[in-house]
């Protein structure tokens, strides 16, 4: 199964000269209603983003899929950890100003309970704890849909002005 957004087409991620034309909040609000396409790891593990609802805070949803078990029948750790990653950088990117990128410095995640592929839609919530000059300290949660914890994760990114 394939999430998109509605309208959404994957292709590749946008190009540097187009992310200087967006703060981060436009940018992301714009992967969101499909006005620009989602980077094409989206494609390998499809999830939706929802237009963010404030600046430093988002959310995806994802569904398991059989192709992403380990051995054990449960979702690859690396799945778990794209996802959370993906949706703590995505928050860190709507607090950016127009020409500065935040590439990740560190991710950590903690696995708290299997994720199956009959689990049914992940919640995916990245947010912003701290939003400094230079470092943004961010923490991620991964939620079944009756709010259950499944995994929870903390990242810093590194702000810096866009290379031309």
């Amino acid at each position: 199964m394939t999430m998109n957004s509605p309208g959404v087409t994957h292709g590749g991620a946008s190009s540097s000269i187009r992310l200087a034309e967006y703060s981060g909040f436009e940018m992301v609000t714009a992967l969101a209603n499909g006005s620009l396409p989602l980077p094409s790891m989206a494609e390998t593990l499809p999830f939706a983003l929802l237009p963010p609802a404030a600046e430093g805070e988002i959310q995806l949803r994802a569904k398991p899929e059989a192709r992403f078990c380990n051995p054990l029948n449960t979702m690859h750790g690396g799945w778990i950890m794209t996802m959370l990653d993906t949706a703590m950088a995505l928050a860190a990117m709507t607090t950016l100003s127009r020409g500065e990128i935040c590439p990740s410095h560190e991710t950590s995640a903690k696995f708290v309970r299997p994720i199956r592929v009959d689990s049914g839609e992940m919640h995916i919530i990245g947010q912003v704890v701290s939003r400094g000059r230079t470092v943004i300290t961010l923490e991620g949660r991964i939620e079944d849909s009756q709010g259950r914890l499944h995994a929870h994760g903390t990242s810093t990114c590194l702000v810096m002005g866009q290379r031309p």
